[in-house]
């Protein structure tokens, strides 16, 4: 079994873990009962999310980009530099943090409390399959430089 969990580690893109993760969210809240959250808090709660989560992905970006490393998650192994200021000095993986966050707005938007358990499934699956196996690449390549920085900076926030 532990074989068969391996062979999922950095093999479905992330933003695509998201839309799964999005559209099972979406079959929850048509399937059961909504929150009822109405006019300006509903509002405000999925701008506030969306507009997070899209500076946390976009700051992430540019830092990597700034250090002219890969950010194809799919391939930790070819990273060049290891980024750990500005973005990277609040979270290891603000990409991921992006990410959960417009998932949060999309709980928000499509009214369901019940969709917000998945984001659990969400950071369980980002953790396992995902994360984990970057940790690994990371720390093989950057060896005690990434344990104090992963020692120094929370995995999500």
């Amino acid at each position: 079994m532990a074989g068969n969990m391996k062979k999922l580690e950095l093999k479905i893109p992330p933003v695509v873990v998201m839309a799964i993760v999005g559209a099972a969210m979406w079959l929850v809240s048509i399937e059961l009962p909504k929150m009822h959250i109405y006019g300006t808090f509903l509002v405000a709660m999925v701008i506030l999310f969306a507009l997070i989560g899209a500076a946390f992905g976009i700051m992430g970006l540019l830092s990597f980009s700034k250090a002219k490393t890969t950010f194809d998650p799919m391939k930790p192994g070819s990273s060049t530099s290891l980024v750990t200021s500005g973005i990277y000095s609040i979270t290891r993986n603000p990409m991921y943090v992006g990410l959960l966050s417009i998932l949060t707005a999309w709980c928000f938007f499509i009214e369901s409390a019940y969709a917000l358990l998945l984001l659990a499934a969400f950071i369980i699956y980002m953790n396992k399959f995902q994360i984990e196996p970057e940790e690994r690449a990371l720390r093989s390549i950057f060896g005690d430089a990434y344990d104090n920085y992963a020692l120094r900076v929370r995995r999500w926030l």
